[in-house]
């Protein structure tokens, strides 16, 4: 028999295993990469309003929402699952959400980008953070070195310092 020192990194390999092996669009039986798909796109008004009726905060250190202006927080394009899973996330956790980033240029290029609506930069809490790190599983660092956790749906979430960057493959269970 294990002894509890033993066994709970043994259950963590294989929860992390599974994790990779069942998360949507990701690991072996998901065929490789996640698959873009075409997706709903919502209006900043659009996105607002649903995080509005959720409890769900954003700022903006430019105090405006131009997409095409770097200090400004937009939800112009925004996918409908990332707006979805912001919701679910606040559901979940019960922690006051401040979103501070959405599709505005000035983040980094890619599939599943800001600009393409799959992210969202949530401002660091405790509350949050304690969620993120009891919650989901530490899945490495990612290539700039942030630590990454993945939550049981596929979206992956990323320690950038002063806030999570969140990757939304999916709306978390909604």
């Amino acid at each position: 028999m294990l002894s509890h020192m033993r066994l709970r990194p043994v259950l963590t390999a294989f929860a992390l295993v599974l994790g990779v092996l069942f998360a949507p669009g990701v690991g072996v039986l998901g065929g490789g990469a996640p698959q873009a798909h075409a997706a709903t796109k919502l209006t900043h008004a659009e996105a607002t309003a649903r995080f509005s009726s959720s409890g769900v905060t954003w700022s903006s250190s430019g105090g405006c929402s131009d997409r095409n202006v770097a200090t400004c927080t937009s939800f112009d394009q925004l996918n409908l699952a990332t707006a979805q899973g912001a919701q679910t996330l606040k559901g979940a956790t019960g922690c006051a959400l401040n979103i501070t980033g959405g599709t505005e240029t000035g983040h980094a290029s890619g599939t599943y980008s800001h600009w393409n609506g799959y992210k969202l930069d949530f401002a660091k809490s405790t509350c949050l953070t304690n969620y993120v790190h009891n919650v989901f599983i530490y899945i490495g660092v990612r290539g700039d070195g942030a630590p990454q956790y993945q939550a049981g749906s596929g979206n992956v979430y990323a320690d950038e310092g002063n806030h999570w960057d969140v990757t939304f493959y999916n709306c978390g269970g909604c």
